[in-house]
């Protein structure tokens, strides 16, 4: 007897693609549909704002976690900051922290206008470097309310997957973790590429490199979990001169000026992200606490902890998206 054939599984829809101006420039970025009520209120449903960490890109492992959400009933836009992956500007690769943050802005003020979207329940959501930007926009939103049309455009919750919330620390935590030697190389060929810069040069180095070799990133590991990640616009590159400014960015020191639902996502042996940096960000910021024993990586798809993180990140959501909101934090 013949067996028929399984069908083949339908096709994935792909998200919806949309721009949206910050500065000079335009964002590139995913819209990815509700494709469930279970958040759906008169007003619209949640939408959450998501954008990569260092140097990442949208294609580079943030579709899994949207596609979480969407399947909970929360619609997401997904983007990539200026001047990395399909997102104009100019020079590319280039990290500006306040850059960044405008980014978040202008990303969330056009989720505010997706249709079908509650502009009342906003979530910001950052990862590694982003997951310290999400202190930093939260913080400044509640502190500078726009008095205009605009003004239903409130956030409801922070979520931050292993935060970056202190460059200093993060310095300090690398050169534990890769050595002296391999740091000093890895800041070496910043200054030169630096130099290279202001006599007409690129100004770029490898943003991750194996241990030894002369990168932004060089801890053991680092480059095969990148390159595991690494969609097509992602590039192995950045501008060198991201390296001193984040020894000075420190978003830590805004958390307690937050105010809303946080949920904090530890990896208790992140080498990148300094986890007791985390720990205090967070107890300022009187957010609930999620620890995962691994390392930076191991809450990425296709890693162990990704499934639990994801969970506990909806879990979060579904009990501070369906209680009456705090007074907003307005955009």
């Amino acid at each position: 007897m013949t067996l028929p054939h399984p069908p083949e599984p339908a096709p994935v829809a792909g998200p919806a693609e949309l721009t949206f101006v910050s500065g000079n420039d335009r964002c590139h970025a995913w819209y990815f549909a509700a494709d469930s009520t279970e958040l759906e209120r008169p007003a619209g449903r949640p939408v959450a704002v998501m954008a990569h960490g260092f140097g990442g890109t949208k294609d580079s492992g943030l579709e899994p976690f949207a596609r979480a959400y969407a399947c909970a009933g929360i619609d997401v836009l997904a983007f990539d900051f200026r001047y990395f992956g399909a997102s104009g500007g100019y020079p590319r690769q280039r990290v500006r922290m306040a850059d960044q943050l405008a980014d978040y802005r202008a990303a969330v003020a056009a989720a505010a206008e997706l249709p079908g979207v509650d502009a009342s329940r906003i979530v910001l959501w950052g990862v590694s470097l982003s997951g310290g930007h999400v202190f930093a926009a939260a913080a400044a939103a509640r502190a500078t309310p726009e008095k205009s049309a605009t003004a239903r455009t409130a956030l409801a919750a922070v979520v931050s997957l292993t935060p970056l919330v202190d460059g200093r620390a993060a310095a300090v935590l690398a050169i534990r973790s890769g050595g002296v030697p391999a740091t000093l190389r890895g800041a070496g060929a910043a200054v030169r590429r630096q130099w290279g810069a202001v006599t007409g040069g690129p100004g770029l180095i490898p943003l991750v490199g194996r241990p030894g070799e002369a990168a932004a990133l060089a801890l053991a590991g680092w480059y095969e979990s990148y390159h595991a990640l690494a969609g097509p616009t992602w590039r192995n590159e950045i501008d060198a001169s991201v390296l001193p400014q984040l020894a000075g960015y420190r978003p830590a020191r805004a958390a307690a000026g937050v105010q809303l639902p946080v949920l904090v996502q530890i990896a208790d042996f992140d080498r990148g992200a300094p986890p007791d940096a985390a720990s205090k960000a967070a107890f300022a910021a009187r957010a609930e606490v999620r620890h995962y024993p691994c390392d930076h990586f191991g809450v990425w798809p296709g890693n162990s902890y990704f499934e639990p993180a994801v969970r506990h990140q909806l879990m979060f959501l579904r009990r501070h998206l369906t209680s009456d909101p705090p007074e907003p934090a307005s955009t």
